[in-house]
């Protein structure tokens, strides 16, 4: 569900607040009349004021108690008050308002993080009774500067918010035509272009991939196409693609059952993409910017694609499917062939939860960033410095492409001897393949996209990881 919290900004926190927080060490906590003085309360409760450390201290307000949350900043860098901000918002919960004192001196980025963080700590999904509501606003107070830093906050973190929605919808619910419909409306509400491909025109168009993965299900494929144009003379064109599988059962090569049960994030790049082409307008991005998002859903059944099949991708370019659980690059290959026919763009970006093999090279918290450009990649690596979705570049072997040679077709869709391993780097090969040698970058968030715990700003399922990254790196080149 969107972020029912309320975000306001103020210039001063209100004294009698029913929950104030106040930094550690900032001068404001000589404001507020506490029963103890603030280096006692910090050695009684061994507080060294670190991120995401809180220390509560009930204070008499008439015949009622308010509460005063002294909250530890770390270095009082972005990283560090992100993470503060969604603890405090966690503490939050049920109460009616929370008011959070900024730290003073931590400068725009700082502000901006702890506003987000504090949004995405808000953030709930579930289906059923609510056990515990988010709280209903929160009102930050600091120097006038911080306004618009809190108001750009705002948006991209609403932004990743829509993208863990519409990763965490069950797939009970969510198939290709819902995603599509979703795509559409956000759409009308923003002022974007949409085309959507059905099954017929898909068939028309030459989409192989798209159609062999989503063969299997009842639930037909569709490629969804966003295009948004800036008010202002457009910059570059840039255009963003998302693996969008609303449920990958690895079809015929099928999982195991833990493989499966968190196969509704599998669109979650296709999500990332929906919500950043959502946000571009209100952060007044200058770029021309398209969005792909191809749409299957994977499943084993009588009419699926068996292992040995060989599809024909747009293009011409032909595939021996040697196992259909590797099924994203298959959807994406015609994406990218139909941007570099027919879109003409001047970078490509790709998002994608594509192999297991990212997760075990680079674990849960950092994302992989391929790239045929050293100056995108490294845009790429610094815009997920400052989002706190941090990336790792990761090296394009040439020599590992020949795990990709078929016998019968131009290509395999596996490295299936497997002689080089590196399962991440030969799928993001298989990728570059379709690019037309274009300026061009893959992220594998298949590691990241989704967690098992509440921790900080995340919440158990969809992480939205690409989201913050993406809407940060077109409003440092773009904006």
């Amino acid at each position: 569900m969107p972020i029912e919290t309320e975000l306001s900004f103020v210039e001063s926190p209100a004294q009698d607040a029913d929950l104030l927080a106040v930094p550690f060490g900032s001068e404001l906590t000589a404001e507020v009349e506490l029963p103890v003085p603030v280096p006692a309360l910090l050695a009684h409760h061994d507080a060294k004021g670190e991120p995401g450390e809180v220390v509560e201290v009930p204070i008499s307000h008439g015949d009622a108690v308010r509460r005063v949350l002294l909250y530890g900043i770390g270095d009082g860098g972005p990283r560090a008050l992100r993470k503060a901000g969604g603890v405090l918002a966690r503490r939050a919960r049920g109460r009616r308002a929370i008011d959070i004192a900024l730290p003073p001196g931590a400068g725009e980025a700082g502000w901006a993080a702890l506003a987000e963080g504090a949004l995405l700590g808000s953030y709930t999904m579930r289906i059923g009774a609510v056990r515990a509501r988010a709280v209903e606003e929160i009102r930050l107070s600091g120097p006038e500067r911080a306004r618009a830093a809190v108001e750009r906050a705002e948006v991209t973190a609403r932004a990743t918010a829509l993208t863990r929605d519409l990763a965490n919808t069950p797939s009970s619910e969510k198939n290709p035509a819902w995603l599509a419909a979703r795509a559409a409306e956000i759409a009308g509400r923003e002022g974007l272009a949409v085309k959507v491909w059905e099954p017929g025109e898909l068939a028309e168009g030459g989409f192989g991939g798209i159609l062999a993965v989503g063969q299997g299900s009842v639930s037909t494929p569709r490629l969804i196409q966003l295009s948004y144009e800036p008010e202002a003379p457009a910059g570059p064109h840039i255009v963003l693609i998302g693996k969008g599988i609303t449920f990958d059962s690895g079809g015929l090569s099928l999982k195991p059952t833990e493989g499966m049960k968190f196969m509704k994030t599998d669109m979650a790049g296709g999500a990332v993409v929906i919500a950043v082409l959502g946000a571009l307008r209100r952060l007044g991005v200058r770029a021309r910017v398209t969005g792909l998002v191809a749409a299957a859903e994977n499943m084993p059944s009588g009419s699926a694609q068996r292992p040995g099949d060989v599809i024909t991708h747009y293009g011409g370019r032909t595939v021996e499917v040697l196992n259909t659980d590797a099924e994203g690059r298959l959807v994406l290959a015609d994406a990218l062939a139909y941007a570099d026919d027919v879109l003409e763009p001047d970078t490509v970006i790709d998002l994608a939860t594509l192999t297991g093999a990212v997760g075990i090279a680079l674990g849960r918290d950092i994302g992989a960033v391929y790239s045929t450009g050293d100056d995108l990649a490294k845009e790429l690596l610094e815009a997920g410095a400052r989002s706190g979705e941090a990336l790792w570049r990761m090296p394009l072997i040439d020599e590992y492409r020949a795990a990709l040679d078929s016998e019968i077709a131009d290509l395999a869709n596996v490295d299936s001897a497997n002689k080089y391993g590196g399962g991440s780097i030969t799928a993001a090969l298989f990728l570059r393949e379709f690019t037309g040698g274009r300026r061009w970058a893959h992220l594998d968030i298949a590691g990241v996209a989704r967690t098992t715990a509440d921790d900080g700003v995340f919440t158990k399922g969809a992480t939205g990881f690409g989201a913050r990254l993406l809407l940060d790196w077109f409003t440092a080149h773009y904006a």
